[in-house]
């Protein structure tokens, strides 16, 4: 195996900050906040202002900035630079959790219901999108899943093709790289670590694994806001859009559910977190298992 070199991403570490900036007001608070809600459909409560502040403290040091209020003077400026501070802006207040065969559930009824349907149905090469991909997991292991599916089940399946969105370009970038540190892989059988990771002989530490490239080349990432008015994606066969609607408020979650629904073949699938629900949306879908949809 050839000797990975690992790009400088990894977890978030803040220097200390000597000349920390006054504490953000209730007015700084309200503009940013209510731009987020807005224009990322994420609620920002009060409760998370201090975590605003703290994020937001790293961008006032590498600008230059002294204050919160020339912060938002310079972010919502008509200065040339000012699209690709907002970007910044939403990449550092988003949050990502996320990790390898996340809700593994989803993935046995994939395997048991949804890719037998597909086949049944004449669909050999699926689309399948990972919405709200954050920094890699998920689409990785669904191409993963979608491997094991291929090799045990010879003959059913002739291809797939995964898209993988985020607002986020910080973790886009991270999810392309698709290095991740060994501790996330722990829990995986030897069997899924040997078939689909590669460990780094590099001398890193903490010690690093990479996805394997056939993994990788399967999964085309891009930037996707939810708030578009539409979605810039080809129809699709399958989507996984896990944890991503509780950050939103029932109107929001309602609309861009129908925004994913439209972009579903007739008889695709939908996949939602655990911990989410369409009671009440009146979506065209049906409940083919706990969290998993299907379009009629």
């Amino acid at each position: 195996m050839k000797e990975l070199v690992i790009p400088t991403i990894g977890p978030y570490q803040q220097s200390p900050l000597l000349n920390l900036p006054d504490p953000m007001t209730e007015a700084e608070f309200r503009r940013i906040s209510s731009y987020m809600e807005k224009q990322v459909g994420i609620k920002m409560p009060e409760t998370k202002k201090l975590m605003i502040q703290s994020r937001l403290t790293s961008r006032l040091k590498a600008l230059g900035l002294s204050t919160f209020s020339e912060y938002i003077d310079y972010v919502f400026s008509s200065d040339r630079n000012q699209n690709e501070e907002i970007t910044t802006m939403i990449d550092v207040l988003t949050t990502n959790l996320t990790r390898f065969f996340r809700e593994k559930q989803h993935f046995n009824v994939m395997v048991k219901t949804v890719l037998p349907s597909l086949v049944h149905e004449g669909t050999l090469s699926p689309h399948i999108w990972s919405a709200g991909c954050s920094s890699g997991e998920e689409p990785y292991t669904i191409s993963m899943v979608m491997q094991e599916y291929m090799r045990k089940r010879p003959g059913k399946l002739t291809d797939y093709h995964i898209l993988a969105t985020d607002i986020s370009t910080r973790v886009l970038d991270k999810a392309r790289t698709a290095v991740y540190p060994m501790e996330t892989v722990e829990a995986l059988s030897m069997d899924i670590k040997k078939r689909y990771f590669l460990k780094s002989r590099a001398d890193v530490d903490p010690p690093v694994v990479r996805v394997n490239a056939q993994t990788r080349q399967k999964v085309t990432f891009k930037r996707l806001n939810f708030m578009d008015r539409m979605f810039d994606v080809p129809m699709q066969n399958i989507i996984f859009c896990r944890n991503v609607l509780i950050y939103f408020d029932k109107e929001t979650q309602r609309s861009v559910l129908l925004k994913l629904v439209n972009k579903l073949d007739e008889g695709g699938f939908l996949f939602l977190g655990h911990s989410e629900t369409i009671f009440g949306m009146d979506l065209p879908v049906e409940t083919i298992a706990p969290t998993v949809f299907r379009k009629v």
